[in-house]
């Protein structure tokens, strides 16, 4: 018997000043069976940084002709593709030939050795941009983790205050390429 994905809710009040987006966002995440806590909230919170109103969550663990999220235009053309985790030259490369921009948000504890075996190799991707989660960042997010949860979240210079009830959490990525 096949195990079935389990499903949370976020409400999240978003102010992003640095790119003037504000929204109240309603989101239902499905957590496939495979797929850590740890990736899940990576998964809100990137979407959390890359909102926009064309912005979905895919299928991404499950089907990999399709994006951990991603943005797609009226015209069905990908604006936008969002990777998660330690990503193989591979599927980059499928990536970036599909969409006008890629961002890869890495996380977890291997990320320095993958991207000291990786980086020469996704150099000559032009439109990839690489970001990574600090362990004790994703540690937090953890905690935050309930089947319902309500977010006020607030981007402003690069950084991510995200309150959760008494909590609050500042959220930063470090950059480690930027696309041309």
């Amino acid at each position: 018997m096949a195990l079935k994905a389990t499903i949370y809710k976020a409400n999240i009040e978003l102010a992003n000043m640095d790119r003037n987006y504000y929204d109240s966002l309603q989101l239902t995440l499905a957590q496939h069976p495979s797929e850590t806590e740890q990736r899940l909230m990576v998964r809100l919170i990137c979407f959390i940084l890359n909102a926009h109103s064309d912005l979905h969550f895919g299928k991404g663990v499950s089907d990999e002709d399709e994006a951990a999220i991603w943005q797609i235009n009226y015209s069905d053309e990908i604006a936008l593709w969002i990777e998660l985790g330690q990503i193989d030259e591979k599927r980059i490369k499928k990536a970036c030939n599909k969409a006008e921009k890629v961002k890869l948000y890495c996380y977890g504890s291997s990320v320095e050795t993958w991207w000291a075996q990786s980086q020469n190799a996704l150099k000559k991707f032009s439109k990839l941009s690489i970001e990574q989660f600090s362990t004790s960042t994703t540690n937090a997010l953890v905690k935050l983790l309930n089947r319902t949860m309500e977010f006020q979240c607030s981007i402003q210079d690069g950084q991510l205050w995200l309150s959760c009830g008494e909590e609050t959490l500042l959220i930063e990525t470090t950059m480690l390429k930027t696309s041309t």
